[in-house]
This record gives C-alpha cells, sequence and structure tokens, in this order.
C-alpha cells in the first residue's frame, strides 16, 4: 500500500506531545480533536491545577497552549508555576485566550512565552499549524 504525503507527515507529529488548558470544554475537546488528527498527543486539562498535576507527573509536553481567564487560577499562575517549579522546560509556551490587551500580552512574554494568540482572530486549523511549526523548530534547534 502506498502512502499519501499527508499520511507520511502524521507519524512524524506523532512524537510531539502537547497540553491544553482550558476551562471551556467545547474549545478544549475541539483543538485536542484537531491537534490529534495531526497526529499529536494531547493532554487535555480543564484547570490549572489539573495540568500542573500532569506536568509534575511527568507529561513531557512539547507545547503547553493555555487559556489566560480560568476560575482559580489563570495561565498567569500557570506560567509562574512552570517557571518556578522547572516545569516543561523546553516546551513552546502559547496563550491562546481572547485577550488582545497589550498588557497581558506583554504580562505573557514577561512570563516566558514563546506566542500569544487571540482565538477571535485565529481559525482553529491555523492554530494547530503554527504550534505544530513552533515545536518542530524548538524541537530542531
Amino acid at each position: 500500500m502506498t502512502e499519501t504525503p499527508e499520511n507520511e507527515k502524521k507519524p512524524e507529529s506523532h512524537k510531539y506531545n502537547v497540553l491544553l488548558v482550558d476551562d471551556d470544554r467545547f474549545l478544549l475537546d475541539m483543538y485536542s480533536m484537531k491537534f490529534t488528527q495531526e497526529g499529536v498527543n494531547v493532554q487535555a486539562s480543564l484547570s490549572v491545577k489539573d495540568a500542573l498535576n500532569a506536568l509534575r507527573d511527568g507529561f513531557q509536553a512539547h507545547a503547553v497552549v493555555f487559556d489566560l481567564v480560568m476560575p482559580d487560577m489563570d495561565g498567569f499562575d500557570l506560567l509562574e508555576a512552570i517557571r518556578e517549579e522547572h516545569l516543561a522546560e523546553h516546551a513552546v509556551l502559547v496563550a491562546l485566550t481572547n485577550q488582545g490587551e497589550d498588557e497581558e500580552r506583554k504580562k505573557t512574554e514577561d512570563l516566558g512565552t514563546d506566542a500569544y494568540i487571540v482565538k477571535a482572530s485565529t481559525i482553529p486549523s491555523e492554530v494547530v499549524r503554527t504550534i505544530i511549526d513552533m515545536i518542530r523548530a524548538k524541537v530542531s534547534a
């Protein structure tokens, strides 16, 4: 059986692990499905606490994609804990949010994010492709 070029790309992506953190179950499920379709292993977390537990338990994330606004702990709390506890040290950190304010963007940059993507202005397939490309660039660097 001859594989199509599209099928040849997916096994390469399968070696990547993405931690998704969003309190919106619909968005979490939708992004999980889109990454999985690209062959990416996904750990989905509805809260920062669950995401931190996954990292502390050894989930080796190539990317951590998180919303900023969530109940209890928010995306800034996640970034601070990742930095303080040296979790996901080699992961691409991506804020995926509807917060478009420059102040939030600057704060995430100061906490070490690699990208800041506004959900409302980027289609999900672009988000997934951008993050996979960022992982590839970081892994090959």
